[in-house]
């Protein structure tokens, strides 16, 4: 399948690595299938991209990457939503936010994660209750 992206221009996709989110990122309702782009493989981030909107993707990394100490469970109706059974199966990064005037200002969403069953390619945000986790947490703490 090919696809039209405002980053990366025309793109070849695998129609079986496109996700199908069950419940949306928040604010964009009307969005549910993405597929992830690697802009370059050495990279600590991806692109979650829209299907159907050129213009929407996400850039998205995981906390490990980061040496970041993340950790959270998934409550079973949300594992049951998106048929995860088994934590093998299960994809999980967080949105970034790059400032283009400092990129070293860059966060990382800790309190909703995107979680998506690699089995069934049935994927959501989650938004995690009960946390401390941040919504803007630094991704280069003290090296801006």
């Amino acid at each position: 399948m090919n696809i039209e992206t405002t980053r990366f221009g025309k793109i070849e996709i695998d129609d079986n690595l496109i996700f199908d989110f069950v419940e949306p990122i928040i604010g964009y309702d009307q969005h549910r299938k993405f597929v992830f782009i690697e802009h370059n493989e050495q990279s600590a981030f991806k692109w979650l991209q829209s299907i159907d909107a050129p213009e929407l993707a996400f850039p998205v990394t995981s906390p490990a990457f980061f040496n970041i100490d993340y950790q959270f469970e998934i409550p079973t109706e949300k594992a049951e939503e998106i048929g995860l059974t088994s934590v093998e199966s299960l994809i999980s990064v967080n949105i970034v936010t790059i400032p283009s005037i400092n990129p070293q200002k860059a966060t990382v969403n800790l309190l909703a994660p995107i979680i998506i069953n690699a089995t069934n390619k049935k994927g959501m945000q989650l938004i995690l209750s009960n946390s401390n986790f941040q919504v803007k947490y630094p991704l280069f703490e003290g090296k801006a």
